[in-house]
């Protein structure tokens, strides 16, 4: 009689066991995540592993849109390479509402005109082809509108 009554309390014991093996795993595997976002957040916080990342913030912060005005195709990609390169965001591409634009137009979409300055000194553009437009809407600093002299920017000219 003692055995049977030895083998149902393995039998009870057995579950009881196995859901608490279970808790217990899940439990080190939370603490393995918290523990690897916690010296992730450390590293971040110290520079440690980001600095390579930061060239010149204050370039990436400028957020462009490039459009074409000319209709000559591929001419926005070139473009939008070359600010890519050189650390300007692009955040929008494609084409004006027209392709009779003459002459290519940078507009300062917000209050910070250096911003446009330093994208049409990059491209060899003067402060004459600069427009400001405020627009508290448009969540960018700047839209550029290639027109058909796109061949006398710095980035397109012909080799």
């Amino acid at each position: 009689m003692r055995e049977k009554k030895i083998s149902a309390d393995k039998k009870v014991n057995i579950p009881k066991n196995l859901i608490l093996n279970i808790s217990i795993i899940i439990l080190i595997l939370i603490n393995t995540v918290l523990a690897y976002t916690a010296f992730k957040a450390a590293s971040l916080k110290f520079g440690n592993s980001a600095d390579h990342l930061l060239i010149d913030s204050s370039k990436a912060r400028i957020q462009v849109e490039v459009l074409n005005g000319c209709g000559v195709t591929g001419i926005a990609d070139k473009l939008t390479d070359y600010l890519r390169a050189n650390y300007i965001d692009v955040v929008n591409l494609g084409n004006y509402r027209s392709f009779e634009i003459e002459n290519s137009i940078i507009i300062s979409r917000n209050e910070k005109i250096k911003n446009t300055e330093k994208v049409a000194a990059l491209v060899g553009l003067d402060e004459s082809s600069i427009i400001q437009q405020l627009n508290s809407d448009y969540l960018l600093d700047v839209t550029f509108i290639l027109g058909k002299d796109y061949r006398n920017l710095i980035p397109l000219k012909k080799r």
